[in-house]
């Protein structure tokens, strides 16, 4: 089975000339099926792009959503409008309200939005101020302490979701892909080549789901989970248990591309 999976293309940077070309990338690749970690484009516009993109790809589009897909709206109203068009879509499936997906006899998908808890780096000094603090409506107008419990709200919503079915997964599968906008840890946090440091660490890593998977996937050596995430537009690999790897896809603004073709066996 073949996936291709993209992350962070923020198509609201590009036209639609530069769109069908990016869409003209994937199309010859044959597909069963594309996987998209978040950042489509911004509230006024995600759900327009995501039916595009299911009229032009014509396959299987299993996606979750990032912190850009909120912009300029709330999270909640995001996730009514998805919810909507994935209900009447012959291709399209939001993975947090999917749960598990079966794509071979070994290998299911889970996915899920996941956030930047605040958990990790100096969260009360780091002088980073991202637009989510300011363009999102659960998120903007609040000072540094609310904020933060918001933080670890929307960091422990993934984190129950990922306990729940990874639980459910192990019990049928040997491999288990996971996809996630946000990276889950440290390791998996790269700007640039090098490690996120403790100014942006609470703003770009949700230590609330990693732990769950470090937790259930020691319970599990014979098993193995896969990772994709992005968010820090900086791409990086890591191995965080023995049956544990996860990978973080790169991105530049106004240029889409694909980060990896997946080929699953039997």
């Amino acid at each position: 089975m073949k996936l291709i999976w993209i992350t962070d293309i923020h198509l609201n940077f590009i036209n639609f000339y530069e769109l069908d070309n990016f869409c003209n990338k994937i199309i010859p690749l044959h597909p069963e099926a594309v996987l998209i970690g978040g950042d489509i484009g911004e509230a006024q516009d995600i759900t327009n792009l995501l039916l595009t993109l299911e009229q032009k790809l014509a396959c299987p589009i299993y996606f979750v959503l990032g912190n850009h897909d909120y912009y300029h709206g709330s999270i909640c109203d995001v996730r009514d409008q998805i919810q909507k068009i994935t209900e009447n879509s012959q291709y399209l499936q939001y993975l947090s309200n999917t749960g598990i997906v079966e794509l071979t006899s070994t290998t299911c998908l889970l996915g899920h939005d996941s956030w930047a808890d605040g958990r990790y780096g100096d969260y009360f000094n780091s002088e980073v101020m991202l637009n989510d603090y300011v363009l999102i409506k659960e998120l903007s107008n609040l000072d540094k302490q609310t904020r933060l419990i918001n933080l670890k709200k929307l960091g422990d919503e993934a984190a129950n979701f990922f306990r729940e079915q990874l639980s459910q997964a192990l019990l049928n599968f040997q491999h288990v892909l996971i996809l996630t906008h946000v990276p889950p840890f440290i390791e998996s946090c790269w700007h640039e080549g090098n490690l996120s440091n403790d100014d942006f660490l609470p703003h770009f890593c949700c230590k609330a789901a990693g732990e769950v998977f470090i937790e259930l996937m020691r319970k599990r050596p014979n098993q193995n989970l896969t990772i994709l995430c992005g968010h820090t537009h900086s791409s990086g690999m890591c191995q965080i248990l023995p049956n544990i790897f996860a990978k973080t896809g790169g991105a530049v603004y106004g240029r889409p591309h694909i980060q990896d073709s997946i080929i699953l066996k039997e």
